[in-house]
């Protein structure tokens, strides 16, 4: 009976522990570079550094409920704006987005021009209903 006990007991715990131990491919490592709320969810931007830097940029968009649940928002878009200044030109550096494993997460590819403080423009349209969302990312 005892040995009965400690193998269920031994199973369920590694059961438990793998379970702890199981990581989402698409998001492993990332680290939050900024968030804001857009209605009742919250839009989160992120990479492998938490930064943003000049250049190639490989980024994950996430939205999530007010427990932290992901949400599936249909199609989204994520666009960095920087208004014009003296004789520059305004910029826009639009992202390539394209769906993860995981619905609410969405890779982005985005080269960024320059450094300095760009607006960060996101949007979506799906089940969730259409929203927007906007927050500025210092560029390094």
């Amino acid at each position: 009976m005892r040995a009965k006990i400690f193998f269920t007991a031994s199973f369920l715990f590694i059961a438990l522990l793998a379970a702890a131990c199981k990581t989402d491919p698409s998001s492993a490592g990332d680290k939050i570079i900024k968030s804001t709320k857009s209605g009742d969810m919250t839009v989160a931007i992120a990479s492998a550094t938490g930064d943003l830097k000049v250049g190639d940029n490989d980024l994950m968009l996430s939205f999530t409920d007010a427990s932290g649940n992901l949400v599936d928002v249909g199609a989204a878009s994520l666009t960095f704006h920087m208004p014009a200044m003296g004789a520059m030109a305004e910029m826009n550096d639009k992202a390539e987005l394209t769906t993860s494993d995981t619905p609410g997460k969405y890779r982005a590819q985005v080269k960024i021009e320059m450094t300095g403080t760009w607006e960060a423009r996101i949007a979506y349209q799906g089940s969730r209903g259409q929203g927007q969302a906007t927050m500025n990312v210092q560029a390094k």
